[in-house]
């Protein structure tokens, strides 16, 4: 089964905890891209063919199941969403979750200038595509563009420490 990509956090995370990680990520990137350009061979699997068998839900040891149009949260796994101003981005679902004074808002990880989906960054009670530098509130509310658009809303519901998004 294949393991759904997240990532998460806590709105309140600093600036330089995040260049501090950034910066980490892009010299390990610079170093890690030459040394598997240098192994690559013929063999290599064409990028362009699809896996032998793709998975059509996801779930397991994180506590995330993503079945078609619903995304499920063990929130006994997830427990960084219990906190306010916890976070989770799912990306295999392009799906963004916050936890708002102990409430769920769920919105989609799209932005809505130029369609990028996974790069963000959280602080400030706000989420800023890193594409162009568009800003949303914690419901996915335009603060600053260029998108002119509201991330789009999923509702959500809780049942026994389960967070159920339906998009």
């Amino acid at each position: 089964m294949k393991k759904i990509e997240t990532k998460s956090g806590n709105l309140s995370s600093s600036r330089r905890e995040f260049l501090e990680k950034s910066g980490s990520i892009a010299v390990m990137s610079i170093f890690g891209l030459g040394f598997f350009t240098a192994c690559s061979s013929s063999e290599d699997m064409d990028p362009q063919q699809p896996p032998q068998n793709p998975p059509t839900s996801g779930g397991g040891s994180n506590g995330i199941t993503i079945s078609g149009n619903t995304v499920r949260i063990d929130l006994d796994v997830q427990t960084g969403l219990k906190t306010a101003g916890g976070w989770l981005l799912v990306v295999d679902a392009q799906t963004l979750i916050v936890n708002v004074g102990g409430s769920y808002s769920a919105m989609t990880s799209v932005c809505t200038h130029s369609g990028c989906d996974r790069n963000w960054t959280f602080g400030s009670n706000k989420f800023t595509c890193t594409c162009h530098g568009s800003e949303f509130d914690t419901n996915g509310n335009v603060l600053k563009g260029p998108a002119n658009q509201a991330l789009r809303s999923f509702s959500t519901s809780i049942n026994n420490n389960i967070l159920t998004i339906t998009k």
